[in-house]
């Protein structure tokens, strides 16, 4: 890993930890449309997936993981690998200097998710999650109206996030690789709850169906508190219709943006904006989440800008009182 390029405009030199659907699908193409980040080299356990990756991309191909941080020529990987892998790889990079993007959640809970972050303010390393949607534009106007008090005194936000069925052989249904839809899609409304509310929320209740042959969750309710008693209601799960929304409602009316957390960047999203006064369909302009997030990354790397790992934390602390809840639930 160089130690040169804190504070200059070289590219940050990438390499891409696991070559999961969703490094090939979102986030390798926009790198290839972000300046400041250049993909060096990808490693996958399987050679001959290590290199259609490679091919697609213009790098590297590498065969392991292990071979992948030993290279000199890389300043930062990204991490995709399931979330019950992370910890031990993530720590592996850091050790070897590295900085690291990795999905959400960091790791599988709290204890854990800590130890990484207290490992990378010891190295001097930036850490960031993959939380794509709070670097798109759409939620940033949402917040900015409900501040300027468009809707009122906010008394409570509803957010679902539902996918279809995943095939039976998904890592997604594995315990051992922390499976389940909480950590998979459910850390979205949990997320943008904080994004919105901010970190003090309590769990007043909460529900997790477990699929009878693995026993990983596969859908699940929360109910939270929000600082001046807002309620948040949030619903996820697989198998289900397609749908990740979110409403805000006010005394004085209410603000709501549909694929709040997978708009594809030629989307001009519609913010819906019902008052007492009306009905206003605002359109905003189409944005890049995934290049923004890489753009805020790199500049967490070269130290232009802090990258906030609070969080992180805050929100891996959430999950676990989510499942504490879930675990003593009379449902």
């Amino acid at each position: 890993m160089s130690s040169t390029l804190g504070g200059t405009g070289a590219p940050v030199r990438l390499g891409l930890v696991g070559c999961a659907d969703i490094a090939w699908r979102r986030v390798l193409p926009a790198v290839a449309v972000t300046p400041s980040v250049e993909l060096v080299a990808v490693a996958s356990r399987d050679p001959a997936k290590a290199r259609g990756f490679a091919e697609r991309f213009g790098c590297e191909a590498v065969t392991g993981y292990a071979d992948l941080l030993a290279r000199p020529d890389l300043d930062a990987v990204y991490m995709p690998l399931p979330v019950g892998l992370r910890h031990e790889w993530v720590g592996r990079a850091l050790e070897a200097g590295l900085h690291v993007l990795s999905e959400k959640p960091l790791t599988v809970g709290g204890r854990t998710s800590a130890e990484l972050v207290a490992e990378a303010g010891r190295r001097g390393l930036t850490v960031m999650e993959n939380f794509a949607f709070r670097h798109h534009s759409q939620h940033h106007e949402l917040r900015r109206l409900l501040q300027h008090g468009a809707a009122g005194r906010t008394r409570a936000l509803m957010c679902e996030f539902g996918v279809p069925a995943r095939a039976p052989g998904d890592i997604r249904h594995d315990p051992a690789l922390g499976g389940g839809a909480l950590l998979d899609v459910g850390v979205y409304p949990l997320g943008l709850a904080q994004f919105l509310l901010g970190d003090d929320l309590r769990v007043r209740g909460a529900f997790l169906d477990h699929a009878p042959d693995t026993g990983v969750d596969t859908r699940g309710s929360v109910l939270l508190s929000g600082p001046g008693g807002v309620a948040v209601q949030l619903g996820f799960g697989f198998g289900m219709h397609y749908r990740n929304t979110y409403t805000v409602w006010g005394e004085k009316g209410t603000l709501r943006l549909d694929r709040a957390f997978t708009p594809p960047e030629t989307l001009r999203p519609t913010l819906e904006l019902r008052t007492d006064e009306g009905a206003e369909d605002l359109s905003l302009e189409a944005d890049h989440q995934f290049r923004n997030l890489l753009t805020a990354f790199a500049d967490g790397v070269r130290g232009r800008a802090a990258v906030d790992t609070a969080p992180v934390l805050a929100l891996a602390g959430l999950v676990e009182r989510v499942r504490e809840a879930a675990a003593h639930s009379p449902v």
